[in-house]
């Protein structure tokens, strides 16, 4: 069929004709003028492929800028917790008996959060299943053991600004044990005094649980028996003397604290 001769065009279909303007209309194929031919006796028209093209590649409208009401709406979009939990070969989820065994720290003035570390560790480490990684589970319950102003604290740190159990711990000891205590327990430690009436043993008692307090009181274990001992009773002094051979700093630290652990118990 040659484009030139009118006899092998096709007759005109009013149906294609309306079908073809109602698409228009709607705007779901794209229109341009016509080109116009006349050959012989006949008119005609088609689209050329560029018209098509040229309608496809229209530049797209900007997008809609907000109104004021929207822009003061309250962005419902929340971010990710602090805690940037690593990649487990084993997913594990809480199990609520675990949950409900979790010791709760508050905040509060008084509260001991070497302690609260210490119980949560038990507890935690009592109850890992043996293909899990502790610290991971560590991770994942340490948020529900914080309670109150405890837990408001952790929601506010910077999200995934935590990325190990090492970083939790400490965080959290710098935020509920200040240098300020650290620097006032270290001051109780080297001024320990044994009391009057108080009992070598409720003294030992006292000194250990006033150490234990403060783990991080970077004393040596030789300067904290001396503490002890100059914080001794004369009487009390001259046992542990007599019981040593009058030669305790020739001991070694862990004799010393042997020797001295004895003697309370028996006193």
């Amino acid at each position: 069929m040659t484009r030139g001769n009118p006899s092998d065009l096709q007759p005109f279909d009013p149906e294609i004709d309306m079908i073809f303007h109602r698409l228009v209309r709607h705007h779901l194929v794209p229109f341009e003028h016509p080109k116009h031919y006349v050959i012989g006796d006949f008119e005609h028209y088609s689209f050329e492929h560029s018209d098509f093209e040229h309608s496809e590649n229209k530049a797209q409208p900007p997008p809609r800028e907000r109104t004021l009401r929207e822009m003061a709406a309250p962005d419902f979009t929340y971010e990710s917790l602090c805690i940037q939990y690593p990649d487990e070969d084993v997913p594990y989820v809480l199990k609520t008996g675990l949950i409900l065994l979790i010791p709760k720290f508050h905040g509060l003035v008084g509260e001991d959060p070497h302690k609260h570390l210490k119980e949560f560790h038990i507890v935690c480490s009592t109850m890992k299943p043996p293909d899990v990684q502790e610290d991971h589970i560590f991770l994942k319950a340490f948020p529900h053991s914080l309670e109150g102003v405890a837990k408001d604290w952790l929601y506010y740190l910077a999200p995934r600004s935590i990325t190990s159990w090492d970083d939790l711990k400490r965080v959290f000891l710098e935020k509920n044990f200040p240098t300020s205590r650290t620097m006032a327990i270290r001051k109780d430690i080297s001024g320990i005094r044994q009391l009057n009436g108080e009992s070598l043993y409720e003294y030992w008692e006292r000194f250990k649980k006033l150490c234990a307090s403060c783990l991080h009181h970077q004393i040596s274990e030789q300067l904290l028996l001396q503490y002890f001992y100059e914080g001794l009773n004369n009487m009390e002094r001259s046992m542990i003397d007599a019981a040593s051979g009058g030669a305790l700093g020739d001991m070694t630290p862990a004799k010393a604290k042997n020797l001295i652990e004895k003697m309370a118990s028996n006193s």
